[in-house]
């Protein structure tokens, strides 16, 4: 048996069936976590709607790779205004993930 470390398999999501519904659950699901996070700010609803954007357009245009995605919500959201909000891009990327795992019932933590 090896102890060299395994990569983390990639994720990869079923094709888009519904984007606006899937647009519209990852804007909900992104804005309450928002909110919750930290405190509820008027520009986490234009994050939330931004981040949602990017991600159906990414699908629309296959990318189903999770990784894929994350690293484009981070690379486009690069160019969003972040100085009224606690958040950066690689937080909004990363609540994204975490969002899509729980919904997929995939537990994040260490790995697996």
């Amino acid at each position: 048996m090896s102890d060299q470390p395994q990569p983390i398999p990639a994720i990869v999501l079923p094709p888009i069936e519904s984007p606006d519904k899937e647009k519209d659950w990852l804007k909900q699901s992104l804005h309450k976590w928002l909110d919750q996070e930290f405190i509820p700010e008027i520009v986490n609803e234009t994050i939330a709607e931004r981040a949602a954007q990017i991600f159906v357009r990414q699908r629309l245009e296959g990318e189903n790779d999770l990784g894929s995605l994350v690293i484009a919500i981070v690379t486009e959201m690069q160019a969003f205004d972040f100085s009224r909000s606690f958040y950066s891009e690689f937080a909004v990327a990363n609540a994204v993930s975490d969002l899509i795992l729980d919904s997929l019932g995939i537990d994040r933590c260490c790995g697996n």
